[in-house]
């Protein structure tokens, strides 16, 4: 059956809705997202592991051997999503992700924790930039770009939403079946899985690339991926803006990720807010963070999306300094506002940097690289968060998070101001080599 075209706008004959396939790639893509990282045992991973004997330097030296291991995989697997196309990258991380939630109820040991962090980093790693570049890419192919931003900010809302329903109810299953956060995750992944099966094949990117090309030369040699990388590295250097926007990105990531991961228990603690509170924080957060991940559109009108992005990593870092002076009410309407700060930023720069890929270039290795940076930062702060803590400087972290903040966009915006680099995407770019991968190429 062949797609209905969009119906056209009453008394212009402009066409304002998406296709009958854009909207399937549209709502599959909810639903992958909501179901794949929907891990039900994340507000009690760590007293599980505690409970299970793991040390505190066990839990978090794992932590740190997960930020590393998803550096280290995020180059091959985003070539692999361009070389065996997106939608199968998806099916395969969704297949690891499920294999990984089961681990623990395998094993409820260190190895077991540590084989089942070093999974999700795998199937995290397979779908972090495959995921975004398929929906970019079908969206495209059938017209509708337009409706990119706002999809992937409703499919961050959805899966935020999920959370806040979802995760009140594990400790009272923990209480039933002590596996239970683990054997669920485990089934919300292979929902994600079945929701990727489903995804249509994208129209226009046969062209005998990927796995099929390779039956059809009799395989390719050993150095095609490292060919593949070098391109896809060519591309950031030759794409001045691309790597710009990269760099701006940085902020928001590892903020956002210090900050709700890290810091969220120490911040509350501090501040003289009990544990049992913590989860209806967590829940104000998030609504916080769902609410605006669902409308990013509002703040793309009156100025263009960098600038967006330079203010909200302001804010990120505004709001940090201020926890050091408000009490606990204040702390935890600021912890509301950074999250909510943060829910419009991460769809915005997804397509920030969407938009600066430049053409014929590899998208999915591409967003694979960005991913390396955010996380090679973001475990060095990691590590210096830790230090600071272990000697009780709380304060003087937050601090410095956001002075280096305001640094690194002080920095940014000198480079943008100063003519070196055009707003937009730059008009000479790299070329593709004879047999390169097109971002998105579907060949199952």
């Amino acid at each position: 059956m062949r797609p209905r075209p969009r119906r056209p706008h009453p008394g212009t004959g402009t066409d304002t809705g998406p296709t009958d396939t854009a909207r399937r790639i549209i709502r599959l893509n909810y639903g992958f997202q909501l179901l794949f990282n929907l891990l039900w045992w994340m507000p009690v991973f760590y007293a599980y592991q505690k409970a299970a004997g793991l040390s505190d330097g066990q839990i978090f030296g794992i932590q740190s051997i997960y930020y590393v291991a998803f550096c280290l995989f995020e180059i091959p697997t985003g070539l692999i999503a361009d070389r065996i196309g997106t939608r199968n990258c998806l099916r395969a991380g969704a297949v690891v992700m499920t294999a990984a939630n089961l681990a623990p109820v395998v094993s409820a040991s260190y190895t077991g924790f540590l084989v089942h962090f070093l999974a999700i980093a795998a199937g995290r790693s397979l779908t972090s930039g495959a995921a975004s570049a398929y929906l970019y890419d079908g969206l495209r192919a059938e017209k509708c770009d337009e409706h990119y931003l706002r999809a992937e900010g409703t499919a961050r809302a959805l899966g935020l939403a999920a959370k806040i329903v979802c995760w009140p109810l594990v400790g009272p299953l923990m209480a039933v079946v002590h596996a239970a956060p683990y054997v669920l995750s485990a089934a919300s992944a292979a929902g994600s899985l079945a929701c990727a099966v489903m995804l249509p094949r994208l129209a226009g990117t046969g062209g005998g690339t990927g796995r099929a090309a390779d039956r059809a030369d009799g395989g390719r040699r050993s150095g095609a991926f490292l060919r593949d990388a070098g391109f896809a590295l060519r591309c950031v250097a030759s794409s001045r803006w691309l790597a710009l926007v990269m760099v701006q990105g940085v902020a928001v990531f590892t903020l956002s990720r210090i900050c709700q991961v890290n810091l969220f228990q120490p911040i509350l603690l501090e501040n003289g807010i009990a544990e049992a509170s913590h989860g209806g924080v967590l829940a104000a957060m998030t609504v916080a963070e769902a609410v605006a991940s669902a409308r990013p559109q509002w703040l793309s009108r009156r100025l263009p999306p960098v600038a967006w992005i330079s203010i909200l990593s302001l804010a990120l870092a505004g709001a940090l300094a201020a926890m050091t002076l408000g009490g606990p009410w204040a702390v935890v309407a600021l912890l509301c506002l950074f999250a909510a700060a943060t829910g419009f930023a991460f769809p915005i720069q997804r397509k920030l940097v969407n938009d600066a890929v430049p053409a014929h270039a590899p998208r999915a290795t591409l967003l694979s690289v960005e991913s390396i940076v955010d996380r090679a930062v973001c475990a060095l702060a990691a590590i210096a968060a830790g230090a600071y803590l272990s000697a009780g400087h709380l304060d003087a972290l937050l601090w410095h998070s956001a002075l280096a903040t305001a640094v690194l966009l002080g920095v940014f915006q000198l480079v943008l101001h100063s003519g070196v680099v055009t707003r937009g995407q730059d008009k000479q770019q790299a070329a593709a080599p004879p047999g390169a991968l097109r971002a998105g190429t579907d060949v199952s």
